[in-house]
């Protein structure tokens, strides 16, 4: 039901409530298809849908009903493949977690230093089982794909910044 739509015998807050922690489910549900863990995903999915993109471990802990020793776990993970960072709440000691509005793209940017960190670790165990060898050979073209990668990368961040320069969606 959109937002702002009254049905029968139901409140609209309820609804509205209603419609976003079921985008919240549905969209973590496809993160877990994709491969990231269930509650990594539910605090994630929680983190985009929020208006500032900013909650604290205890929202997070009350608006999916799980422990605060979930969201610590969860958070561990989402911070170390940087989609969220971590922050001190202005004036308090506690913490709050923020999702960047451009975090897709801080994502891949990141991906670009793994995948050159990679290429270092294939090229070297390439050098250490023998260059002309089956797995020698196999760790060459892995380093030449993650190469290649990279430079399509550049080249398809460089392309969104333009289109996002154009205010086209």
């Amino acid at each position: 039901m959109a937002r702002g739509t009254k049905g029968p015998g139901e409140p609209e807050e309820e609804r509205e409530d209603k419609a976003l922690s079921d985008f919240v489910e549905r969209f973590a549900a496809e993160l877990v298809v994709a491969g990231m863990g269930r509650m990594p995903s539910r605090i994630f999915s929680c983190l985009m849908a929020e208006e500032s993109g900013v909650l604290t471990s205890a929202e997070l802990s009350e608006r999916l009903r799980i422990s605060p020793a979930a969201v610590s776990g969860a958070m561990r993970y989402l911070i170390q493949v940087g989609l969220v960072a971590k922050e001190r709440e202005p004036g308090s000691r506690r913490d709050r977690y923020r999702v960047l509005n451009d975090v897709w793209f801080e994502s891949l940017t990141r991906r670009d230093e793994i995948m050159l960190r990679w290429i270092r670790v294939l090229r070297d165990g390439e050098a250490t089982v023998g260059a002309g060898t089956v797995a020698g050979e196999r760790l060459a073209e892995s380093a030449a794909f993650f190469e290649f990668m990279i430079d399509e990368l550049h080249g398809m961040l460089g392309r969104w910044r333009e289109h996002r320069a154009a205010g086209t969606r």
